[in-house]
């Protein structure tokens, strides 16, 4: 019988979770990608949207590539806490995604994700990292990536699992 600890008796590593961040506009959605091993995540580009309808089949790719176990899809609040302009359409979105897709899928405040996103960007241009002008769909994916990580971060985790 192997001695504690001798690697036969070992619990498994907890393997990573995958989780697609979104982030719901009228004309795009950007899209990211993390896991709960690590805790980070990366932006992975955007998805048209026609008047806020996305494009469900090119949305439907990003998640057959990456198969994710959950979704997690910011919502724009005012600053005070109130439902603003997207407000609806987004939870709208989020419920649509799990019906067409039959994913978890939790929603998160995105407040000042998009500003955040776009003044990461603006540091990283300024500072030489970045060559190239920032495009809109750009703040959108870090946008996305920066929603996710924050639930990511939020989320409960399993005793053990620290």
């Amino acid at each position: 019988m192997p001695e504690a600890g001798a690697g036969g008796d070992r619990p498994a590593p907890p393997s990573p979770e995958i989780a697609v961040g979104l982030d719901y506009g009228e004309r795009r959605i950007g899209v990211a990608a993390g896991d709960t091993l690590t805790g980070g995540a990366r932006p992975l580009g955007v998805v048209a949207a026609h008047g806020g309808r996305p494009d469900w089949e090119a949305l439907g790719r990003y998640l057959r590539d990456w198969a994710p176990r959950v979704l997690v899809v910011g919502v724009p609040y005012n600053m005070d806490g109130t439902e603003g302009r997207l407000t609806a359409a987004a939870l709208g979105f989020a419920a649509e995604l799990g019906t067409r897709f039959g994913l978890e899928v939790v929603t998160v405040d995105e407040r000042l994700s998009s500003r955040e996103a776009a003044d990461i960007l603006r540091s990283q241009r300024a500072s030489g990292a970045r060559a190239r002008r920032i495009r809109p769909g750009e703040v959108d994916s870090a946008a996305a990536c920066i929603l996710l990580e924050q639930w990511l971060r939020a989320r409960p985790r399993a005793p053990g699992k620290e």
